[in-house]
């Protein structure tokens, strides 16, 4: 992927990048404010963002608090990720109608035109993520129509991070703080604010974010604005909340199936699924039909479901992973290790989103450690 030299917009213009978004027809999503959280929404101008707002995360727990500046991305990650607008949380897959005759019809259940979106604010963990689905859905197999409809009507705006959360670890995934050229965007931007000035570093990664940069009152960066930007991403690498030591972790968890550290999971697991609903990688679904009384309109729906629930592996004669213990080896298991032989990498992109999320707070990079510290049978690396 080829990137232009950046560019210099000042914080009083940002107004402009989000008006050549809606001329170009996207309806254009990002973070804002909402109960005490940051969700994604529409926003229309830089006030709808969280101004001047930043996160507290640690296992169990997440607060939003003020800033002492008017950052518009001064915060790590919210709850949402964006696989919800391109692998939707309920999806309508098949209308069958009985006409007066008796005879049934059959009819695609997604036949709306997908929503142009751009996407506002996409950290660099969240686009490896969304590469990851990718593979998922369009590079394993029989593409998704569903996600390749959507996903093709997307312009996203990466942004670098600025801060870090107490519960990130993408230094360890190498998703991140910055956005770089390895993963697909249209517009990344870096937030500098300095006691006079206010400004965004932005680089194209696409032929549209050129010419959307072409339209927008930017000045050529200077090495000093540059630099600045440079170092802020740098300090945010530096002060990650999380650490995690991803080499060999597919072979160590392996090893370690019958390990007693699971039991000691599952003693404080809910089971409560909020680890796979809030993580941006996370993609099992199941499948419900319903009908009306008179029994003339039917329609099958997909709706995300979790391998935590019992009825996820609910087959004759009961559920295959009934214990908390056989659900939450499954998940970590899939996540760090055998992803990489379905998918060719680590689902894991290190948002830490998983941890904070928790209502007991289980931390996986705390569960990895403690397999490294004490594995029931050694390595290959190991004498």
């Amino acid at each position: 992927m080829t990137t232009e030299p950046p560019v210099l917009l000042l914080r009083e213009h940002f107004d402009t990048l989000l008006e050549a978004l809606a001329r170009r027809g996207y309806k254009v999503v990002g973070p804002t404010v909402s109960e005490g959280t940051i969700v994604y929404d529409e926003v229309s101008r830089a006030e709808d963002l969280p101004v001047g707002w930043t996160d507290e995360q640690e296992g169990g727990r997440y607060r939003l608090k003020r800033r002492d500046d008017a950052a518009l991305f001064g915060y790590a990650v919210g709850a949402q990720s964006w696989k919800q607008y391109l692998h939707p949380p309920r999806l309508r897959l098949v209308k069958a109608d009985r006409d007066a005759s008796g005879r049934m019809s059959f009819s695609d259940g997604d036949d709306a035109e997908p929503e142009r979106y751009a996407f506002l604010g996409v950290r660099s963990c969240e686009l490896h993520a969304m590469t990851i689905q990718d593979r998922v859905f369009l590079g394993s197999g029989v593409a998704d129509t569903h996600y390749e409809r959507r996903r093709k009507r997307v312009f996203s705006i990466g942004v670098s991070c600025g801060v870090a959360g107490g519960t990130c670890f993408c230094v360890s995934m190498g998703t991140g703080p910055q956005v770089t050229d390895r993963t697909p965007h249209d517009l990344a931007l870096t937030e500098v604010i300095e006691e006079e000035r206010h400004y965004f570093i932005l680089t194209a990664g696409s032929d549209e974010g050129r010419e959307v940069l072409a339209g927008l009152p930017v000045t050529p960066a200077g090495e000093t604005e540059v630099s600045a930007a440079k170092q802020r991403v740098d300090q945010t690498a530096a002060t990650m909340g999380r650490r995690m030591n991803a080499e060999g972790v597919r072979e160590l968890l392996l090893e370690n199936l019958e390990h007693p550290r699971w039991d000691d999971v599952a003693q404080r697991c809910l089971t409560c699924a909020n680890c796979t609903l809030v993580c941006p990688t996370c993609f099992c679904t199941t499948v419900e039909d319903v009908a009306d009384l008179t029994g003339d309109h039917a329609e099958r729906w997909r709706r995300w479901d979790s391998c935590f629930t019992l009825d996820f592996t609910w087959m004759h004669g009961g559920s295959a992973r009934q214990s908390g213990k056989s659900r939450y080896r499954q998940w970590l298991t899939h996540k760090l290790s055998t992803w990489h032989d379905q998918f060719g990498s680590s689902g894991c992109v290190g948002c830490g989103r998983c941890i904070t999320w928790c209502p007991v707070g289980i931390d996986l990079t705390q569960e990895i450690a403690a397999f490294r510290d004490h594995p029931i049978t050694p390595s290959p690396s190991q004498p």
